[in-house]
């Protein structure tokens, strides 16, 4: 490892104008947002401190981290939020540096299982799998053949596999039904193999889902690796709570259910027929599956986040849930009988237990510290318990060993003490930095706020904001999307403006959240010339569209969280409970962070030009408008539409009137 003291002045020296990183790419420009960043990074290396940092949208951060963290000799984690931006570093980012740099080091990647193909689910899927079509048939054909060729078992290098698609939980496994050691590919498995060289590596890229999936249940391959790190990195960090809270609890579903059901009926038939009655086992979990989602749906049949105490006290879920038990522990007595005889049947012992525990558990008091609620699709139901927030969980890692921890993001809060973020990670102590962004919004965006506008509340206000957005599309050409707080608003708006735009001259095609996957949308969006893309939360963040082929973004209106959403309303109590102001200190602050990655679709490089509208008068007529204001980008503020759609035909004119 080279001397720490000497990191601060190497990383001075590579942000140069006659640096490495100049002499690499002639594009590159030295800004001062981007060193101030890194260097508080080489600072936080040397002292293995920690440090919390928001870089405005065109700082650099990526890296304003990653050159600090290369130079510095020391082995490193960086957790990222999504796979696409684990790829992106990986195959993109951190070659550019290791190359830039000269820098002999060894990196790798690693995912969760689920991105990892499974060659004995593989072998299964060939001889048990009941397809439904035939386009399944020729895509698991195509898996096959893919498989012989691949090294790494990634299935991003299948584009035509859709992440949505029912073959990836076939050809892929989970913790339940990975038979470690025992299975037959075990030395040629992909997972293992990303593992092994995730530990031989002096950095590794993993994202925050798989560094919390090992804190709860220690299946990741993380327990081997955290330990011998010096240096953690979360990139895109405010979405590091939320991601924690999701594997910190526990779930039981419906899907959960059926999948195990399955794999029960197949393995039973296939390796211990006739020494149990399969059939009736698998039927029994079936039918405890449905009504355990009929008991969550209940009488109203809503769809969505639902609260625990709605059904909690209805006698149906706790039976639904003691059946679901009983089912449970009578097949794990079935398979204990028959478990010596082959790994599937011992693990299938095994994940028949853990269902039993889970739906006894779920029968028991919530514990304190945490909240249930139900997920309840049109398909599919599930009940879920976590605790509130990730503070004990990460706070216990951050103590628990020396070595320095940087959390990043473009929006970590709205106060310089970036509160948001660090309370809810317990990380108040911890240094805080603010890189603002090093774009001219002031020259180059204006902010609509249509002053005489129906409220979010009035039954007119949908058809006020599709009529705005396309009034604002047919200026363009299109070059806009339409970001809605609520899937009930995704489906009214999108379809209102597809038939509205579908009628000028020339149409404008509008494309809408949940028809094809996120991926295949934006691809449809950038490859057609006057497009208009509708999203909700999807798309309020990690979309990058530089350029003129988005130049207006549309917010139909403040996106506070849904006030009877269980998780909202539990930390609400919470707030109130040590006297705090649930509405200032936890509703606002999230209207805020969301506001801000909505409206950083916008400007995306420094030439950037573009309108926000947020069709939301609250902005301008309430008092916590102005903090929702300060959030923002400084743009110039309009509050005429005129005036906007003036700005948008200047916005125009260079282009003519393509996208």
């Amino acid at each position: 490892m080279r001397p720490t003291s000497l990191l601060r002045d190497e990383v001075a020296q590579a942000f140069s104008t006659d640096g490495p990183l100049a002499r690499a790419d002639a594009q590159f420009r030295p800004r001062q947002v981007q060193l101030d960043l890194a260097d508080a990074v080489a600072q936080a290396l040397e002292g293995h401190a920690v440090l919390v940092a928001e870089a405005g949208t065109g700082v650099g951060k990526t890296y304003a981290y990653l050159v600090p963290l290369l130079l510095s000799g020391q082995r490193a984690l960086v957790s990222t939020a999504t796979k696409s931006l684990q790829d992106q570093l990986f195959l993109r980012d951190l070659p550019r540096l290791l190359q830039a740099f000269a820098l002999p080091l060894r990196i790798a990647l690693l995912k969760g299982r689920s991105s990892y193909l499974c060659p004995h689910r593989l072998a299964q899927a060939r001889q048990d799998a009941q397809l439904p079509d035939r386009a399944s048939v020729r895509l698991l054909a195509r898996i096959e053949a893919w498989a012989q060729t691949t090294r790494s078992g990634d299935l991003a290098e299948l584009p035509a596999l859709d992440e949505r698609s029912p073959l990836i939980p076939l050809v892929t496994s989970t913790r339940d039904n990975c038979l470690g050691s025992d299975c037959p590919h075990w030395r040629d498995c992909p997972l293992v193999r990303a593992r092994r060289e995730a530990l031989q590596a002096d950095l590794c890229v993993v994202n925050h889902h798989l560094f919390f999936a090992d804190l709860m249940v220690r299946d990741s391959g993380m327990a081997e690796l955290l330990p011998s790190v010096d240096a953690v990195v979360f990139d895109e960090a405010h979405q590091l709570n939320e991601a924690g809270v999701q594997f910190l609890g526990r779930t039981l579903g419906s899907a959960q259910l059926l999948d195990f059901t399955r794999d029960l009926l197949a393995t039973g038939l296939a390796q211990a027929r006739g020494l149990q009655d399969w059939q009736a086992l698998a039927g029994r979990c079936e039918t405890a599956a449905r009504q355990l989602r009929l008991a969550c749906a209940g009488p109203g049949r809503a769809v969505g986040r639902l609260r625990w105490e709605d059904r909690a006290e209805q006698p149906e879920l706790a039976a639904a849930l003691g059946e679901v038990g009983a089912a449970a522990a009578a097949t794990q007595a079935a398979l204990a009988e028959v478990a010596g005889s082959s790994p599937d049947l011992a693990r299938l012992a095994e994940r028949a237990a853990t269902l039993a525990a889970t739906a006894q558990a779920f029968a028991r008091p919530t514990a304190p510290g945490f909240v249930r609620w139900i997920d309840l699709g049109l398909q599919q139901a599930r009940v879920a318990e976590a605790p509130l927030d990730i503070r004990d969980a990460l706070r216990a890692e951050v103590e628990g060993a020396s070595r320095a921890w940087i959390f990043t993001s473009a929006t970590l809060g709205d106060d310089e003490s970036l509160s948001w973020f660090t309370r809810s990670a317990g990380l108040e102590d911890a240094r805080t930095l603010r890189a603002g962004s090093p774009f001219d919004y002031a020259a180059h965006a204006r902010l609509l706020v249509p002053a005489r506008f129906p409220r979010p509340a009035d039954p007119g206000h949908a058809a006020a904001v599709t009529a705005l957005a396309a009034r604002c599309a047919e200026v363009l050409g299109g070059r806009c999307f339409v970001l809605t707080t609520t899937l009930r608003a995704l489906q009214g708006i999108g379809a209102a403006l597809r038939e509205r735009l579908a009628a000028c001259e020339p149409p404008v095609q509008v494309f809408i959240q949940g028809e094809s996957s996120k991926r295949a949308l934006l691809a449809q969006y950038l490859a057609t010339p006057r497009a208009v893309l509708v999203g909700s939360h999807s798309f309020w963040e990690g979309i990058d569209v530089p350029g003129d082929a988005l130049q207006c973004v549309v917010i139909d209106k403040l996106p506070f969280p849904p006030p009877n959403d269980p998780l909202a309303e539990a930390r609400s109590r919470a707030i109130e409970a040590d006297g705090g102001n649930a509405f200032a200190d936890y509703f606002v602050p999230e209207a805020a962070i969301a506001l801000k990655q909505g409206a950083g679709r916008l400007i995306r490089s420094e030439t950037d030009r573009g309108l926000l509208v947020v069709a939301d008068s609250r902005l301008l007529t309430m008092g916590y408008g102005r903090r929702l204001l300060a959030a923002l980008p400084p743009m110039g503020l309009l509050d005429d539409e005129a005036a906007a759609l003036q700005w948008l035909r200047e916005l125009a004119a260079p282009a003519g009137t393509g996208g």
